[in-house]
């Protein structure tokens, strides 16, 4: 059964949203990118609250570069079922260090909404105007 959506934009809207959550994910992980180890340290702390006590610098560096690297394969469209899952696991992660905090729901706010965002873009793929839509023809690599 061949499946279309009723809704004629459906992939315009996927690549506005695409773009621009892409965008801001880079803008917010490249000052923890470039931050170096040390910022890295206090970003992979986290993990500390799900019993990974080690290495925060590394955890950090991944998050960091989750952010500004998913971040731009998001915009693109590119690798889409690596690019989303590290964004939403890191998502997940910073909505639990918020909580865990005691940050009040201005605290966490942002990280649950992204978490929510994530775990919807990974059901419903990048859309057409897409590089893995171009270079893969819509087949899951």
């Amino acid at each position: 059964m061949l499946r279309t959506n009723r809704y004629p934009a459906h992939d315009f809207g996927l690549l506005i949203i695409r773009v621009g959550i892409g965008i801001m994910f880079m803008l917010h992980g490249y000052p923890k990118l470039a931050g170096g180890p040390a910022a890295w340290a206090e970003v992979g702390g986290v993990m500390a609250k799900v019993g990974l006590n080690f290495a925060p610098a590394f955890w950090g560096f991944l998050a960091a570069l989750a952010e500004f690297g998913g971040g731009a394969l998001l915009a693109l469209g590119l690798l889409w079922r690596l690019a989303v899952p590290a964004l939403l696991f890191t998502m997940i992660m910073a909505t639990v260090m918020h909580l865990s905090s005691g940050d009040g729901f201005n605290g966490y706010a942002h990280a649950l909404e992204s978490t929510l965002l994530f775990a919807g873009l990974l059901l419903v793929g990048p859309g057409r105007y897409s590089l893995d839509e171009k270079l893969f023809g819509g087949r899951r690599w």
